[in-house]
């Protein structure tokens, strides 16, 4: 009987020790002060993150982003977001411009050891090719000695030289600094072939004067795996921002949405009371309040809402869920339990 006293009280005094240690620091207790998040975002890529004439920020990078918001602050609104060039966009978070970095952008070693850390895979995706359909060109193995527009100072550029490489294929590379420039230069005439994500091939091509004269490839010749990052060093700042995202996937997982996440307040279930903060002390463990979840929901929506009127049935792109389906239902989005 005593061993097992002894034990609750060990358990006890972690979970204490934990909870004190989450008391809001570094860059929460800093975005807190300020009284609202600063958000690097894309400086305009369909479905992902821009803004439209009226200057209202939309896509998948800027609801998680509304959702940490909403998590700290109840307030999906307080979120300000600064438009980053892809030449810009490490320099901007690693100098503290910006709290978090959301701009559709790959998790790569180098990367995650030089200054930054990736939270989450938001988007798993891959590298392709839109060709012209007047060019006739079934496959991207067929594009041996075309001309290839492409950004410049990206894991694209890498990509595509290394699949010209691989495949003994002579390659013409028509760089560029930005990606609006590539597009340009590509609907111009000027090069044979476009390539980046494929989830930004659509959206670029909805951009081009015919649409529908281009078609994407079917090879996927990387892994993209697309997620948010934030600077080293902060292990309380990198914890929020991923559980935020899991949370939105859990969600999901549990058919919690933004018109029934009031009654699951009432469950009886525990994994839900857990997630709603009826039961255990999840919330302030991270240095949030205990309806933190509910708070995101409410704000933004579960990962699948967000998904579907950003990049799914609901939105243009009309994009397929595929690798970003669920875990039940053939994807790869999965989520730690909150428990």
């Amino acid at each position: 009987m005593h061993r097992v006293i002894t034990t609750l009280l060990t358990a006890a005094s972690v979970l204490a020790a934990a909870t004190a240690s989450a008391q809001p620091s570094g860059t929460l207790a800093a975005v807190k002060e300020r009284g609202f998040l600063r958000c690097g975002s894309n400086e305009g890529l369909a479905g992902f993150g821009g803004a439209d004439a009226q200057g209202n920020w939309t896509g998948l990078d800027v609801d998680l982003c509304r959702a940490i918001a909403a998590a700290i602050f109840n307030d999906p609104a307080k979120v300000r977001f600064q438009a980053l060039a892809v030449k810009d966009r490490f320099t901007a978070l690693q100098k503290g411009e910006v709290d978090v970095l959301a701009r559709n952008t790959t998790w790569t070693l180098a990367r995650d050891a030089d200054g930054l850390n990736f939270t989450a895979v938001n988007y798993y995706d891959g590298q392709g090719f839109m060709v012209r359909k007047a060019l006739k060109v079934n496959s991207a193995l067929e594009l041996s000695d075309a001309a290839v527009c492409v950004q410049q100072g990206t894991t694209t550029e890498l990509n595509l030289a290394d699949y010209f490489r691989g495949n003994r294929m002579k390659l013409k590379a028509v760089t560029f600094a930005g990606a609006d420039e590539a597009v340009k230069a590509y609907d111009a005439g000027r090069c044979d072939a476009f390539t980046t994500d494929v989830s930004a091939l659509y959206g670029e091509r909805l951009r081009l004067a015919s649409p529908n004269d281009h078609v994407v490839l079917p090879e996927i010749i990387s892994k993209e795996p697309l997620a948010p990052a934030v600077r080293h060093g902060d292990d309380q700042w990198l914890d929020v921002v991923k559980w935020v995202f899991f949370a939105t996937v859990t969600a999901e997982e549990m058919g919690l949405t933004q018109r029934n996440i009031d009654e699951a307040l009432g469950s009886d279930k525990p994994d839900v009371r857990r997630f709603v903060g009826a039961e255990g002390n999840f919330g302030e463990m991270l240095g949030l309040t205990r309806d933190w979840s509910v708070r995101i929901i409410k704000g933004v929506g579960n990962y699948g809402e967000s998904f579907e009127r950003n990049l799914g049935q609901g939105s243009p792109l009309k994009i397929a869920r595929g690798l970003n389906a669920l875990w039940t239902k053939g994807g790869l989005q999965y989520a730690p339990p909150i428990r």
